[in-house]
């Protein structure tokens, strides 16, 4: 199978299969990857990209297979001052998944060192990461693209 496209979100039709993949291999142009099924994916895509969970990957003979963000090992932060906290990890530009009561991190001991110190709960988990996406709201933070088009005919602007 190969897929030559990116869609962001899910269409109407069912994903044939699923690639199951953490944040970093999420991050791609060009690479084969192994779906659920066992089946074998050369993603081919015209520039490097960062596939969102839930997002599909589009099939040159048509079809979709959907992309799920795998468990992986982060760090889960909790304060009485989690804004505090937050602003701390943006600066030292790290990756962050931030909810309304914790943060997650990719595990850095380093990073928890700080915040521990700054008074923070630090605990190692295993879930999916999906932190948030970059200053134009989309994809990591070194992409400075405003919109995207899609190549069936219709766009987006964010």
């Amino acid at each position: 199978m190969i897929a030559r496209t990116y869609h962001g979100h899910a269409h109407d039709n069912s994903p044939v299969d699923r690639v199951i993949l953490d944040y970093d291999a999420r991050f791609l142009r060009r690479k084969v990857l192994q779906c659920e099924s066992g089946a074998r994916l050369l993603v081919d895509l015209s520039q490097t990209t960062s596939l969102n969970h839930n997002g599909v990957l589009c099939l040159e003979g048509g079809g979709e297979v959907a992309v799920i963000a795998a468990p992986e090992a982060l760090l889960d932060v909790r304060s009485e001052h989690l804004n505090r906290m937050a602003w701390h990890i943006g600066n030292r530009h790290t990756p962050c998944q931030i909810e309304p009561t914790r943060l997650l991190i990719q595990r850095d001991h380093v990073i928890r060192t700080m915040l521990e110190h700054l008074g923070a709960d630090v605990t190692e988990i295993t879930e999916p990461f999906t932190p948030e996406g970059g200053a134009y709201g989309h994809g990591r933070t070194h992409s400075h693209e405003h919109g995207h088009t899609h190549h069936d005919g219709h766009s987006h602007d964010h």
